[in-house]
């Protein structure tokens, strides 16, 4: 027993309170900004409140995965002419090279990597979950 109090003792000098204490009002500052980044969110998409709510609907998609679709998306499909079309502008839709009959990896392409991000994230979230067609479908 007393060694083990001994190894949790340590070293720990009035230099690491220091140090300690300076990443402590550093998180502390940073954790404030988050929650103003938060509130002018928050402010900006009260006018698609309708929409955000509508798309938590899904299985996966959570408030912030929600807020960054109608953010890149928009919430007029018009501009896209299919779902296709999105889904090629999101980088979901994989390449297609094949020459000869043979078929080779192809990349995404380019697009809205924030999207495609939210995205796998909240495919990822929706795959996992429990009670959910989406989940059983991955299973």
């Amino acid at each position: 027993m007393k060694q083990l109090a001994e190894a949790l003792r340590g070293r720990f000098t009035s230099h690491h309170a220091f140090l300690l204490g300076q990443l402590l009002t550093q998180l502390d500052q940073v954790a404030e900004l988050v929650a103003i980044c938060d509130a002018r969110i928050l402010e900006v998409s009260k006018p698609f409140e309708p929409e955000i709510l509508r798309l938590q609907t899904i299985v996966g998609v959570g408030r912030r995965s929600a807020e960054v679709m109608v953010s890149e998306i928009g919430v007029d499909m018009s501009r896209f002419s299919t779902a296709g079309h999105l889904a090629s502008w999101a980088r979901i839709c994989p390449g297609n090279h094949e020459s000869a009959g043979k078929r080779r990896s192809a990349g995404t392409g380019t697009g809205n990597n924030w999207l495609r991000t939210t995205l796998l994230e909240s495919a990822w979230a929706a795959a996992h979950s429990r009670k959910s067609y989406l989940g059983a479908q991955f299973r």
